[in-house]
């Protein structure tokens, strides 16, 4: 399954109204650490296809996002349970702090 690109207009949809838990990828096209972790998390949406819901949300053209959820640092990668932020990781990673990160999540 292909990464979701979430804006402000389908966020109730995308994450909020999700039967299953959202992991989101806060990024920008201009950060280096966010490029190197875009494919882990194209990995991960493939790895966790039907259990988990993956996400990208732009901060640079969905600003009103990246204020509401407070995030400072990208890549910030933020797990959504019931439309709610659960927890986030922050910076780039190897896959497996990832997958720890989900798995301790879901």
């Amino acid at each position: 399954m292909a990464e979701v690109t979430i804006t402000k207009n389908n966020f109730q949809e995308e994450v909020v109204n999700s039967n299953i838990p959202v992991l989101v990828d806060f990024w920008a096209e201009w950060c280096g650490p966010c490029r190197m972790v875009s494919p882990i998390i194209e990995e991960l949406a493939n790895d966790y296809e039907g259990k988990v819901k993956v996400g990208k949300i732009n901060v640079d053209d969905e600003n009103e996002l990246a204020v509401q959820f407070k995030i400072m640092s990208i890549p910030t990668i933020a797990l959504f349970k019931d439309g709610k932020m659960v927890d986030k990781i922050v910076g780039a990673r190897p896959k497996s702090d990832f997958e720890d990160f989900i798995n301790r999540n879901i």
